[in-house]
């Protein structure tokens, strides 16, 4: 009965509809997925019940097969992606022959993880003597391990030495994988017990074991408690090994760095082995010293931090800024210059140190309607919009993925006239996200209207005047918030452009006065998140940086991370210990100094917009 009111609805659709409508049954199987690779046959989607019927089946597909299908769709994002997972079939089925053809055809920005380590593996058994390097680099620095590495890992049995095992171990243990530590550690001649591991503590200090589970419990206690487990370790310093404290002491830095404690951080960075210290350990000692307004230790810090890390924006613009503390302003302004160009928070900031003009944007570069009618030629873009167009209609947010990985393959390589293209052509279909995706990658030419788009401007405005909410900060949190995807909905459930949780929202609407609600219409959605925007903003001195914060990770959380003392608001926001919140409070405010520079807002320094925090 229900086949044939489906063939009933089809026949009442026009053709595209119902092919659509195939497509839509096609993607789970069955009957309807080899009905779906007739009715596509020719069209612009043809490409997608086939690749369905071959990925649901790969393990047992032949190479003929796959090759046909690499072939007839070359140059497309679906013979990309089959070629990865066909690259990994190979590899675990040891077809290397056939592995190093396909990888080699595999652009590099495709390759993951899983199949570079299965490179590494073929280049291992044929004797590089650089595989072998980058296999222990891997080894040692790697906290997850795919099937790909891990065949990788286990080529490397009697090719390190012990002292390279326990570093593994140690790293395991860190990241709270005490079943792999364990495991790696039979490797030697002293393996972890089941003890060590799940009950760690201060035992026999005179064997490596013993030591990690001593070293393990002190990581442990570091994460609630740096202050005491700083005071175990100098109480066993002087039965440890030097580069074992050392460890632990960088350990204990990073701990209560990220609890905010900055001059125990700092009292326990001095003491540890700098060798030993990961990215993350010397970004949080820098950060440290922020935090407590100690500019000499930043600038040795930036200093000291290996190269790849000290050149990055963050770290370029803090050195600058120690420099500039210490009275050393042009080596401060060179480090400014160097990343002054950039339009994103370190920036931005790099820019007011310099003096630039407040809201300055490059000339807008407008593409004309022959440049966009050629983008719309192109096949992935084509595709894409497709999709796109079928996820809208469907409520099938698969396609949606389908056709974000469409429209990305379609912009790679492309000149900045065709980028704005593709992004006034997003704009035009309601693509938002991905209008904002390729208007964010030009290079010499730019539209910052379309990479700060501004659609559902008349309940954005209205809303934030009547709470007297600056509108170019509410556009920047909804942008990062959802990049005005009115159906986002996050993994822990919150929903519409800005993203607020079920308890969240219902909770405002019931001090709202406001009855039932649909919290993805995108008036209501507005309406309720900005009205939320405004509570914490009250409760929180009127600071929007503190705002922010508590938008994205809780009030109580926000109120937490202030210091004692009055507080610089980017100092603030970067020793916030969360990543996400941290990224996620320095993009708002980024976004709303772009956005005052073409909605009419006031037009403040991105370092006035973050202000100061008050203490606690």
């Amino acid at each position: 009965m229900k086949k044939l009111l489906y063939l009933a609805c089809l026949a009442s659709l026009p053709a595209w509809a119902a092919l659509d409508a195939d497509l839509v049954a096609a993607r789970n199987g069955g009957p309807a997925l080899f009905a779906a690779q007739d009715s596509a046959q020719g069209t612009v989607l043809e490409s997608y019940p086939r690749y369905w019927a071959l990925s649901r089946n790969l393990d047992a597909a032949g190479s003929g097969e796959v090759q046909a299908f690499l072939q007839r769709y070359a140059d497309s994002a679906l013979a990309e992606k089959l070629r990865l997972d066909w690259a990994k079939r190979l590899a675990r089925s040891e077809a290397w022959a056939e592995f190093a053809q396909e990888y080699a055809k595999l652009p590099a920005v495709a390759r993951d993880d899983d199949v570079q380590c299965s490179d590494t593996l073929l280049r291992l058994k044929q004797g590089d003597g650089e595989a072998l390097a980058q296999a222990r680099q891997r080894w040692l620095t790697q906290r997850t391990a795919t099937p790909g590495c891990a065949a990788l890992f286990d080529q490397l049995s009697g090719r390190l030495s012990e002292a390279d095992i326990w570093r593994r171990v140690r790293l395991m243990l860190a990241a709270g994988n005490v079943n792999s530590a364990r495991a790696i550690s039979q490797a030697t001649g002293q393996p972890l017990s089941a003890a060590q591991v799940t009950s760690p503590g201060v035992g026999d200090l005179s064997t490596q074991a013993g030591r990690e589970s001593a070293l393990f419990a002190i990581v442990r206690q570091a994460k609630n408690d740096p202050q005491g487990a700083g005071q175990l370790l100098a109480s066993l310093e002087g039965r440890l090994p030097k580069t074992d404290a050392g460890y632990g002491w960088g350990q204990v830095g990073m701990a209560a760095a990220k609890r905010q404690d900055g001059w125990g951080a700092l009292s326990a960075y001095a003491k540890a082995d700098k060798r030993q210290l990961s990215d993350e350990q010397w970004e949080w000692w820098a950060r440290a010293a922020l935090r407590v307004g100690h500019w000499e230790t930043v600038a040795q810090v930036t200093e000291d931090m290996p190269e790849a890390l000290r050149n990055q924006p963050a770290w370029t613009y803090w050195q600058g800024r120690a420099l500039k503390q210490r009275g050393k302003t042009q080596d401060a302004n060179q480090r400014f210059t160097r990343i002054s160009q950039l339009n994103s928070f370190y920036g931005l900031l790099a820019r007011d140190e310099l003096g630039t003009s407040v809201g300055e944007t490059p000339a807008r570069y407008t593409p004309s309607e022959q440049e966009i009618a050629s983008m719309r030629q192109n096949p992935s873009l084509a595709r894409a919009l497709a999709l796109f167009d079928i996820a809208q209609r469907f409520a099938r947010p698969e396609f949606r993925e389908d056709a974000k990985r469409e429209w990305r393959f379609a912009m790679r390589n492309q000149p900045d006239e065709s980028l704005l293209a593709a992004a006034e052509i997003g704009r035009q279909a309601g693509f938002y996200d991905m209008a904002i995706y390729s208007a964010d990658r030009t290079v010499n030419l730019h539209d910052f209207t379309l990479r700060y788009l501004s659609p559902y401007r008349d309940a954005t405005q209205r809303y934030a005047r009547q709470l007297n909410l600056d509108e170019a900060w509410v556009y920047g949190l909804i942008r990062q918030e959802s990049r005005f995807v009115h159906i986002a909905r996050s993994g822990v459930g919150a929903s519409g452009l800005m993203q607020l949780m079920p308890a969240t929202a219902k909770w405002a609407a019931n001090k709202m006065g406001l009855g039932s609600f649909s919290v993805n219409d995108v008036s209501t959605n507005i309406q309720l998140g900005t009205w939320y925007l405004r509570h914490v903003f009250d409760g929180l001195d009127d600071n929007a940086v503190l705002a922010t914060a508590a938008y994205n990770a809780g009030p109580g959380r926000a109120r937490a991370w202030q210091s004692g003392d009055t507080l610089e608001g980017a100092i603030y926001a970067e020793t916030i210990p969360f990543t996400e919140t941290r990224d996620y409070v320095q993009k708002v405010m980024a976004n709303a100094v772009h956005y005052s520079g073409h909605l009419g807002s006031a037009r403040l320094r991105l370092k006035d917009r973050m202000g100061w925090i008050p203490g606690r």
